[in-house]
């Protein structure tokens, strides 16, 4: 499957079946660094056709029925790898993740919280678009208990589960992160944007700051920061851009618990601006 695809695009190569579908299967990966749990749950993830099925499924109301953007297999297998890196980077700077600092685990079972959140973040989807991030949860919750029951014993799987569940709710429009982890799933979905892959609805090849503000963002790099531990360095086109970070990154930052670890650098690249319309007429 590839990822640079339009998922129009998508749709008409490969066509609407479920067997068509599940014919151009996207696997997921994540770098393991020796979490054998993340290894474990990436390979079984891998081999569950029902959360397959879901991710299809929401990707359909989001993409073919709704005009919006990608919310499918692509999206949240991008969202867990930027997560992962972010985790990653703020633990090893020495920030405690939730389930470390609360109830004594590892940093490799914080990984394992974030990577479910973000693959399940958007399952509610499948339902419909409105109040999706509440739908997440209970559409989320047998597959998250079924996913940790080869892991974990009963207590600390329900311990995992409730932090799960708790960050896949905490990325929805004015959710309150509890927990580093929580906050990095919401940062990490709004970071999806590289390329115009905004997480601003907006309607198919409509001329709209929406529009072409996605189209401005060429490409978003997580680094190492100058004065905080992580730096967020976007490329952009066209100074429309700008609307992007300020109206979806800002208010994803805000609140999320990440404020104190995070800065954001936004470039304008080459010598002169990206035209991204030739006219505009209402």
């Amino acid at each position: 499957m590839s990822e640079g695809l339009d998922p129009q695009e998508q749709l008409a190569q490969w066509g609407r079946t479920v067997e068509e579908r599940f014919g151009h299967r996207l696997s997921l990966n994540v770098p393991s660094r020796n979490n054998r749990k993340v290894t474990a749950l990436i390979q079984r993830i891998n081999q569950d056709e029902e959360l397959y099925a879901l991710w299809l499924a929401a990707n359909v109301n989001a993409v073919e029925r709704l005009g919006m953007t990608d919310h499918g297999p692509v999206h949240v297998k991008i969202v867990m790898n930027i997560a992962i890196k972010l985790l990653r980077m703020l633990t090893e700077h020495g920030v405690q993740p939730g389930v470390v600092e609360n109830y004594g685990m590892g940093n490799d079972d914080a990984e394992v919280v974030v990577v479910l959140a973000a693959l399940c973040h958007d399952l509610g989807m499948s339902i419909h678009r409105a109040d999706h991030e509440g739908f997440s949860l209970f559409v989320a919750q047998h597959k998250i208990k079924e996913l940790l029951s080869e892991l974990y014993d009963v207590p600390t799987a329900t311990i995992l589960r409730s932090e799960i569940l708790h960050a896949i709710i905490a990325h929805r429009s004015g959710g309150k992160p509890l927990t580093i982890e929580a906050g990095i799933v919401r940062v990490a979905d709004a970071l999806d944007m590289a390329k115009g892959r905004s997480r601003i609805p907006f309607a198919t090849g409509a001329a709209s700051i929406h529009s072409v503000s996605a189209a401005a963002i060429e490409a978003v790099h997580i680094e190492p920061g100058v004065n905080k531990p992580v730096r967020v360095r976007i490329e952009m086109s066209n100074s429309a851009g700008v609307f992007q970070l300020d109206q979806l990154f800002r208010e994803k930052l805000k609140g999320s618990g990440l404020e104190p670890y995070m800065e954001l650098e936004a470039l304008i690249e080459g010598e002169a601006e990206k035209r991204l319309v030739t006219s505009f007429q209402l």
